[in-house]
Order: C-alpha cells, then sequence, then structure tokens
C-alpha cells in the first residue's frame, strides 16, 4: 500500500461523483422536459422521432402501460438481436468472413446487451463482425442504458405527484435521455479517446513486424465509439476479449483514469437528477453517501488484501511482495482494485483485471458488491431506483420500531409498497442461489469449470451473481459457452432486470396516487446520519442474506459429489 496507490482510489471515485453533479442537473432537466442548451439542434429531431413513432410525448401512462412498453420495447430489441446474431454471415461490414453464431450463444448475448448486463460467452474479435458490433451491440448499449433511466424518471414523478394518475411517457423518456444525454456525451468521449489512442477503424486488422522479425495480425474494430457508450452507459461488453486491459482499447494511464470514472460517473449523475426532479436534494444526498461509504470501504479492505503475497506464489518459492497476478503491471494494484469496485459496484462487465486473480478476501467482495442490488451507484437509473428501494425498506423498518406508519419523501409506506419491494429484491438472490445450486451439481454445467472444489463453486456463483445482478464481469475459469449455460444464465440476466424493473414501477404507480405529506413532528428524518446508518445497515443484511447462503452451498455440493462419486464406484 502507498500513498499513491490510496490517492489513485480516491481521485477515481471522488471524479465520478464530482462530475456525476453537474451532469445529474442537466440529467434532470431532459427528465422533466425542461429546455437544455442543446434544444435548438435536437428539439425537431426529437419531434421527427415523434411523428413517425405517432407518439404524444404529453400522453402520461399509468404504471402498467408505461411497464407493458418497456417490456415490449425490450423483446423486440431481443429480436432484432437475435436475428443479427444468426444471420452475421450474410450482412455487410464483415470482413473478417464470421459466420452466423449458435442458437443458444445468440440467445445469451442477445438478453445480455438488452439488459445492460453485457456478459460474453466469446471473444469478440475472434466471433462478431464490425455490422454485428456497431448495429447490434453498440445500439443496445444506448437502448438498455436509456431503459434504466426511464424507470428512475418515472420514480420520481411518483414522488412528486399527489394524487396522480400517470407516472410519464416511455417513449419520451427513452428518446431524451439518448438524444440529449448519451448520444452528445458518447460523441465527445469517443473523439477523446480516439484522439488518446484507442483503435477506430472499418479495417479487420492489421499487420506489424514483432520485434523477432515475425509477421503478427492485429485485430482491428471501431473501438473508440463503442467504448465511449460501453463505459457511460454503464454497459460493459468490450469489442475485445479481454476488454480494457487491451492496449488498442486502453493504451495509457490517462485512458485508464478517464474510462474508470466514466463508467460510474452517470450512474452517479442519476442519484442528483433523482434529488433534484423529487426537490429533495438533502435526502438524495443522503443516499450518496451511504453509497460512498458502502463502496470506499470495501474497496479500501480490496486494496488491502490486495497488497499482501499472494499465498501460493510463497509456497512456490516466489518472492513477490504485493499480489500482482493477473494484474494490470502497466498501471499497477491501486488502479487493478478501483476498476475491480468500480465495476463491480456499477453495473458494468468491463474488467482490467481477471476477477479470479484477485485474493479470496477480494474476489468475495466484489461477489457481495454485485449481491448489494448493483446499487453502489449501479446503471443509469436502476441504481438510484433499487437504492430507493432500499431506503423505502429502511423507513419501514424504523417505523415498526417506533410504531407509526413510515413515510419516505412526503409518501406514505404501506404494505402494497413493501410487497412490491420484496418482489423486486428478491428476483435476484433467487437466480443466484437456484441456478447455483443445480449447476453445482448437474453433470453437464460441471463440464465447463477449470477448477474443481471451493474455486470452481465460487466460479459458479459468481457466474450467476454477475448475471442476475446484470454486471457482466466473469470470475475467469468458465467456459461459458455451452447449451446449459447461455441458457441459464441468460434467463438469469432476464429475472435480474425486469422483475426488478417492473416492481419499481409498480411501486411508482402506488405511490403516484397518494397524496403528497408535509413533514410532521413524528416523520423519521431521511437526510442525517441515523438515517444514513439505518440505511447501510439494511443493505448490508440484505446482501448478507444472498451472500452466506451461498457460502453454504460449499458442504451442501460437497456431500452430493461424494454420493455421485460413491454410487459411479
Amino acid at each position: 500500500m502507498t500513498l499513491q496507490g490510496w490517492a489513485e482510489i480516491a481521485l477515481t471515485l471522488g471524479l465520478s461523483v464530482a462530475l456525476g453533479w453537474p451532469l445529474g442537473l442537466y440529467l434532470s432537466r431532459v427528465w422533466n422536459g425542461e429546455r437544455t442548451w442543446l434544444d435548438p439542434v435536437l428539439r425537431p429531431v426529437e419531434k421527427v422521432f415523434y411523428g413517425l413513432a405517432g407518439v404524444n410525448p404529453d400522453r402520461s401512462q399509468g404504471w402498467v402501460g408505461y411497464a407493458g412498453a418497456l417490456v415490449v420495447f425490450n423483446a423486440m430489441g431481443f429480436g432484432l438481436l437475435y436475428a443479427i446474431l444468426r444471420l452475421q454471415g450474410g450482412l455487410p461490414l464483415n470482413p473478417q468472413g464470421f459466420e452466423g453464431v449458435s442458437p443458444h450463444l445468440a440467445f445469451n448475448t442477445a438478453i445480455s446487451f438488452v439488459t445492460n448486463t453485457n456478459w460474453q460467452s466469446y471473444g469478440g474479435e475472434t466471433t462478431l463482425s464490425t455490422f454485428t458490433q456497431m448495429v447490434g451491440l453498440t445500439v443496445q448499449n444506448f437502448l438498455s442504458a436509456a431503459t434504466g433511466a426511464a424507470i428512475a424518471a418515472a420514480l420520481a414523478r411518483a414522488f412528486v405527484a399527489s394524487r396522480g394518475e400517470g407516472v410519464g411517457n416511455f417513449w419520451a423518456d427513452m428518446t431524451r435521455t439518448t438524444l440529449y444525454l448519451l448520444l452528445p456525451a458518447s460523441i465527445v468521449l469517443a473523439v477523446l479517446l480516439a484522439g488518446l489512442g484507442v483503435a477506430q477503424s472499418l479495417a479487420a486488422s492489421a499487420t506489424a513486424t514483432t520485434l523477432e522479425g515475425a509477421d503478427q495480425t492485429i485485430a482491428l474494430f471501431p473501438v473508440a465509439s463503442q467504448l465511449a457508450i460501453k463505459m457511460l452507459g454503464i454497459n460493459g461488453g468490450g469489442v475485445f476479449n479481454v476488454n480494457s486491459a487491451h492496449p488498442l482499447e486502453n493504451p495509457s494511464a490517462l485512458t485508464n483514469l478517464i474510462t474508470a470514472v466514466s463508467i460510474n460517473v452517470l450512474g452517479w449523475a442519476a442519484f442528483f437528477a433523482f434529488g433534484r426532479s423529487v426537490m429533495a436534494k438533502k435526502e438524495v444526498r443522503a443516499l450518496v453517501l451511504a453509497g460512498l461509504i458502502l463502496l470506499g470501504g470495501l474497496t479500501a479492505a480490496m486494496y488491502v488484501a490486495e497488497s499482501q503475497p499472494a499465498p501460493a506464489l510463497q509456497a512456490a518459492g516466489i518472492s513477490q511482495p504485493v499480489n500482482m497476478e493477473g494484474k494490470e503491471t502497466r498501471f499497477g494494484i491501486a488502479s487493478s482494485v478501483a476498476w475491480a469496485a468500480q465495476t463491480t459496484g456499477a453495473s458494468n462487465g468491463s474488467v482490467n483485471a481477471m476477477h479470479a486473480s484477485f485474493m479470496p478476501l477480494s474476489g468475495g467482495i466484489q461477489m457481495f458488491l454485485m449481491q448489494l442490488g448493483e446499487i453502489l451507484p449501479g446503471g443509469i437509473g436502476s441504481g438510484i431506483a433499487l437504492m430507493v428501494v432500499m431506503a423505502i425498506l429502511s423507513v419501514f423498518v424504523a417505523g415498526l420500531m417506533v410504531g407509526r406508519t413510515p413515510e419516505y419523501l412526503g409518501k406514505k409506506i404501506e404494505a402494497r409498497e413493501i410487497q412490491y419491494a420484496m418482489i423486486g429484491l428478491l428476483a435476484m438472490p433467487a437466480a443466484i442461489l437456484g441456478f447455483g445450486a443445480v449447476a453445482a451439481v448437474y453433470p453437464e454445467a460441471l463440464t465447463g469449470l477449470l477448477n474443481a472444489g471451493p474455486h470452481g463453486l465460487s466460479e459458479i456463483l459468481y457466474a450467476y451473481t454477475s448475471a442476475a445482478a446484470n454486471n457482466g464481469s466473469a470470475f475467469a475459469g468458465l467456459t461459458a459457452n455451452a447449451p446449459w449455460w447461455n441458457t441459464t444464465l441468460g434467463i438469469g440476466m432476464l429475472l435480474g432486470r425486469f422483475v426488478p424493473a417492473v416492481a419499481v414501477l409498480a411501486i411508482a404507480g402506488s405511490l403516484v396516487a397518494k397524496p403528497k405529506l408535509a413533514p410532521s413532528a413524528g416523520t423519521l428524518p431521511t437526510d442525517g446520519g441515523l438515517f444514513i446508518g439505518l440505511l447501510i445497515g439494511v443493505i448490508l443484511i440484505l446482501g448478507g442474506l444472498q451472500f452466506f447462503p451461498a457460502l453454504a452451498l460449499g458442504p451442501i455440493v460437497e456431500h452430493f459429489q461424494m454420493l455421485a462419486a460413491a454410487a459411479r464406484s
């Protein structure tokens, strides 16, 4: 551990939040349909889209209509992307001559990018064409991010309204978020990254001569343009198999810092946008502080763990003062730790260090960060939406303790909201523990594991956690490009994305019809240290309820494996 290392971690986290504040104020204006500095250029374009689609942006939808539009739109996106993946061999912009992918891989990949998970069971540079990357995956990088933002926008309106009926217009929220925020921000970042050395080419490859005099073929893609929205949309799913560990995607310490900050900046921006839209800046500031305390503390624990020598190397007689296995030697331990924490605290799978190369404590922390629900800060909008659900549960617990009907942001929290909240929060642990338990004893699933024993169990749990949490990072060692893994991981992604999304919209629909109440003498303050502590406690308990049962699967799996071995003998 060094002072410079601590400074790198603090700078990465601090810049993400600091830049998220002004972007959040701007995003709030976009959600509310207020005038922005891009209106003279984009307002006419926006009206053209509404006209072509036959959408009246001023018509507010009830939560059922809003959720239905969200589900149908994403289902159509899945169908289109699935078709592109299967028909890739006959589509243009395929200089590599790649054939279409298998049905189970197309199913998994299409769901992965529609759900903002971006899990990759394939090597991008050896599997997908330029057309598939640009027209298929990059488009979904925009739309999946905008979908998450739309959920938060609808929830914000529910807290503002008093005895209202609708939560907004899904089509307008999608269009405005994409046009006014994601597209211009991605253009600026793509130009910056390309200027700093990130590859951007439609050519299939380039040939270079190595120091030994041999020829080397280097795969090329329009990397900078896809990298920009991959990071800003908190997507993941890079052009190259190793994502941001590739020198053509991350060539320098400066690009490393810029992309590391870009992962989370719009996630934090959604927090501030929610606060401005609901006119509850102090309360949302408490949510931000709770998130930062958790993310900062867990990142610090990872840095301490990775600053120790690896036991396996010590046992082999190799002297290494810190655990550099699998780390980015160009950037060091602190940078790799900051990246790992950012990608597992956000809803993003673009890593620059294999998660399996971390110490056991660090690997467990990363798994736990995802099992908290991807709320630190999570995806654009989806993170703040689930953090608000955690806040609702916190005030409900406090209300039970003092015998008073709980309130949050001027709305009474009653049985219906808690029921919807638990449906949304239990979808992820059900997918993780359910599929994980079956995969741990199912022979077809076990053939994909590189390691047996505890590490193999970690590979299984990490895969389903990453899928259900819509994260998309891999623990390595698992060959997931097989029918069992592609299918079950895809189902886990669907459950982890759309069950919570519909549950949050149901909460919004319930709250929007309630009167807006002024704070009273008995209202629990939700902007102070007491509430922050309560919120952190609730988050840790909910995360632990799935983390520790996951660990308990170890002896159960060992027992079943012993029974299977005895039966075979």
